[in-house]
């Protein structure tokens, strides 16, 4: 457990190796159907778009699991702010064909609380942001995956977070680490 203040890289992490690419979009989306995975509609737009591409070639990938808290923000911070300070710290922002790879892997991710209710304009309890690059500014546009586990249900959704909304200290985020990709 890490102490209450302790930041990355010093505080424990949540560390996967996920192997990614090698599936056309096509094939990456029958997978998520054939495994009963749910999409929102956010999630269904951003997957569908021409701007979401799959990379031909496997890869491995290092991932690691963090909350904003961890990375020095404990009153919350901006998705830029996360950003930069996660590349500050030798993290980078995963490709975004991660979401759906990772999805299939992770399938054991914990239950969500939903006792809790839902706020708007926050990241559910027990979800996962994946941290990737932002296709468009067009604020209509999702900017990324989420990975879910509502009723035993697991959930890839798409998210939608303007410049200025600031995430809550205890998000939870992933980022690939810099220099640690595995080549097959």
């Amino acid at each position: 457990m890490c102490i209450e203040n302790e930041e990355y890289p010093n505080c424990e992490t949540v560390k996967k190796i996920v192997e990614v690419g090698g599936l056309t979009k096509t094939q990456l989306i029958q997978k998520l159907q054939q495994n009963s995975i749910m999409m929102n509609e956010l999630g269904e737009k951003l997957i569908t778009d021409d701007k979401f591409t799959t990379s031909d070639t496997k890869y491995s990938l290092l991932t690691v699991e963090l909350t904003v808290g961890k990375l020095g923000f404990p009153d919350g911070a901006t998705t830029r702010q996360i950003f930069e300070r996660a590349s500050e710290l030798d993290l980078e922002l995963c490709p975004l064909e991660l979401g759906p790879h990772l999805r299939l892997v992770y399938l054991d991710q914990p239950e969500a609380n939903t006792e809790n209710p839902i706020q708007q304009h926050r990241a559910p309890v027990g979800s996962i942001t994946i941290a990737s690059e932002i296709l468009t500014e067009d604020e209509d546009f999702p900017k990324g995956f989420y990975l879910r586990r509502i009723n035993g249900v697991l959930w890839l959704r798409g998210y939608r977070a303007d410049h200025l909304h600031v995430w809550n200290p205890n998000d939870h985020f992933i980022f690939s680490q810099t220099n640690k990709t595995l080549k097959d």
